[in-house]
């Protein structure tokens, strides 16, 4: 945090608020630490703003095979014991480099509760100790093993969707293209603030490139750690912006944070989609930045986005 002051004018109240308080904290910024010391710090405080935890029918560990054999932890979450539920697989944010299950515990029981679907929360593995396209493949690996095994669980095999928060977002965009290439259907890809570009060059970086949560010497640090070249950059498993083809992919709910270095990527993402001829229903949260749905303790908006992403999958799950 350099001066929470920059973007006073645009921020709500809370943000505000919430801003001045992490900045009088003091805490090192996770791009001046290791990443073995970001995320232990991203741990510390991953549930200081969050609502109250929900308690569950349903809260179970397990494990997923990945391609090599590595065995992904999952998390899974239920509303009710019922069998035939739809499942949502979700992907947690971080730059790749931080976030996990644990992180985003109380995101995902808000997610099963409020929609009314089964949850599985995934333990992809992180950069710089495993690098592109290593969580972008554990994404693709659980998904289609969820869809083979989803009556194991007690969930639905046929209403199916994916989801995620930055580059979580990411991972779950490009799962929803490679599910159509490979003919499994879903029902929706859920995406908040998605990372979509290849470099960081839209207007939004700059105008949002200091004083708020994410900061560009942070994104630099995140996507350094996961790719290492142009090439990789530029492959569409990191930049969904540049697939070549979004025809006949899932619908999309895109959710996205107005004061966000990320938001006009995840714009032209949804206009990507919208030209493909893909549903797309696109809500901009006025005032707040990356990272707002995980402080619905403090900030209104995430509450609104909780219960909007819900609403978007139980429209898709044919719930309502």
């Amino acid at each position: 945090m350099t001066d929470p002051h920059i973007h006073h004018t645009r921020l709500t109240p809370q943000m505000r608020s919430v801003l001045e308080r992490m900045a009088r904290a003091g805490h090192a910024p996770l791009h001046t630490r290791s990443p073995q010391d970001a995320r232990m710090a991203y741990q510390a405080g991953a549930d200081v703003l969050e609502v109250p935890k929900a308690t569950l029918a349903r809260v179970e560990d397990f494990q997923i095979p990945a391609r090599d054999g590595h065995a992904l932890p999952a998390r899974l979450y239920a509303p009710s014991t019922d069998t035939g539920l739809p499942l949502l697989l979700y992907l947690h944010g971080g730059g790749f480099t931080i976030g996990s299950i644990a992180t985003h515990d109380i995101l995902c029981r808000e997610l099963a509760r409020l929609a009314g679907c089964m949850v599985v929360s995934l333990d992809y593995r992180l950069a710089p100790e495993r690098r592109f396209p290593t969580a972008s493949n554990d994404a693709w690996d659980a998904l289609q093993w969820l869809a083979t095994h989803a009556r194991t669980l007690g969930a639905d095999p046929v209403r199916l969707a994916v989801g995620g928060d930055s580059a979580g977002g990411t991972l779950a965009a490009v799962n929803a293209i490679l599910a159509r290439d490979a003919g499994l259907p879903l029902a929706l890809q859920l995406l908040i603030y998605p990372g979509c570009a290849a470099h960081q060059d839209t207007p939004s970086h700059a105008t949002f490139a200091r004083g708020l949560v994410l900061e560009e010497p942070a994104i630099s640090w995140f996507f350094g750690n996961y790719v290492q070249s142009r090439a990789e950059r530029e492959d569409w498993r990191f930049a969904p912006l540049l697939a070549p083809d979004v025809e006949d992919v899932a619908p999309a709910w895109i959710g996205l944070a107005e004061c966000d270095p990320l938001v006009d990527e995840g714009i032209a993402y949804a206009d990507k989609l919208r030209l493909a001829g893909v549903a797309v229903d696109l809500d901009i949260y006025r005032g707040v930045t990356h990272e707002f749905i995980k402080m619905g303790r403090a900030i209104p908006e995430a509450r609104k986005a909780h219960a909007d992403a819900a609403r978007a999958l139980r429209l898709a799950f044919h719930l309502e």
